[in-house]
């Protein structure tokens, strides 16, 4: 099955309706501009000018609307964002405050390293009860 063209920003169907994408082409659910840079086939973040197109000029916000006309859509311009720093905030809430209805793979990371720096600490400090023990006798 062929990839369907979606919007780069949100991953939205783009309708047969809305083709051909033309400058002021927006996608129905997000709002955000297709005839963009980011939403090109010649699109490409590892060169200097983010362009594979020799002749294009140069485009400075790549999110925005634009009028090159070498502009050809792409299928696979949607990249979902991915935030672990987010996630990691929100496990850390989750653990805090005890709520166990979240329970991703970035609850059982930050787990683990409590549990990793809690062994460390035992190592370095020795088991906290027999310490107090022996300091009362």
């Amino acid at each position: 099955m062929a990839k369907e063209l979606v919007c780069w920003k949100c991953g939205s169907n783009i309708a047969e309706g809305d083709l051909p994408i033309s400058r002021r082409s927006l996608c129905r659910t997000c709002n955000a501009d297709l005839h963009t840079c980011i939403m090109c086939k010649f699109y490409n973040p590892k060169l200097d000018t983010k362009c594979g197109h020799l002749t294009a000029d140069a485009v400075r916000e790549k999110e925005r609307a634009n009028f090159c006309d070498h502009f050809r859509p792409r299928k696979d311009a949607h990249k979902p964002v991915v935030d672990t720093a987010s996630e990691k905030a929100k496990a850390q809430l989750a653990s805090l405050f005890g709520d166990g209805s979240v329970e991703t793979d970035a609850v059982k990371r930050v787990q683990q390293e409590k549990d990793k720096a809690l062994s460390e600490l035992e190592k370095l400090f020795g088991n906290n009860e027999n310490n107090n023990n022996h300091n009362n006798e």
